[in-house]
């Protein structure tokens, strides 16, 4: 599906990164940062822009070479893994930072991830996250079609014990991130940190 959503000319989530992302950038320490489901590389790039170490993860190898060729043009260098989230392997204690921009996965991949997101990040590590939440379905703009995909403060907070949550908040927002999210978002934001 997603190699076919993203086999067209245009970055269908557009260039620039993630608003959450830029504005909480710097909250994450320099170093390596994991980006998981990275789609086309916005946010690997804009990463890499601003001196991280970056391995960009997706299921999709047409939404990575595009990351890849979208970082050629920005003049910057990241590292690209074709994995599905259910399969990633990440190493304990290895990331100064973990990028988890509308990464939407079944529950159980979901709890592992973020479980192995947990214990993969150093001390003073930082994760960055934000996905739609269940009354994202009313707005129809963006993200997955069924409410089990969707994350919620409540669940996020249960699925990161191990990291101190610095920020946490479910939101509307205004999201002009390319064709397939622009319009009104029911978002979950959270910036947490590894004791």
């Amino acid at each position: 599906m997603w190699d076919q959503r993203y086999s067209v000319e245009e970055y269908i989530y557009g260039k620039e990164p993630n608003e959450f992302l830029a504005e909480s950038v710097g909250k994450i320490p320099k170093g390596k940062v994991l980006c998981v489901a990275e789609g086309e590389g916005r946010n690997a790039v804009f990463l890499a822009q601003q001196g991280y170490n970056v391995l960009a993860v997706d299921s999709s190898a047409v939404g990575l070479e595009k990351a890849r060729k979208l970082a050629q043009e920005k003049g910057v260098e990241i590292q690209t893994l074709i994995c599905d989230l259910a399969e990633l392997k990440i190493e304990p204690e290895s990331w100064d930072g973990v990028v988890s921009i509308f990464a939407h996965v079944p529950p159980m991949v979901r709890k592992e991830l973020h479980t192995n997101i947990t214990k993969g990040l150093r001390s003073g590590g930082v994760l960055v996250l934000e996905a739609y939440r269940p009354k994202q379905l009313q707005y129809k703009t963006g993200g997955p079609p069924v409410e089990e995909l969707m994350m919620t403060l409540d669940a996020l907070q249960q699925e990161l014990q191990g990291l101190h949550i610095d920020y946490g908040m479910e939101l509307d927002r205004d999201i002009v991130e390319g064709a397939f999210h622009t319009g009104k978002g029911a978002v979950v934001q959270i910036i947490a940190t590894k004791p």
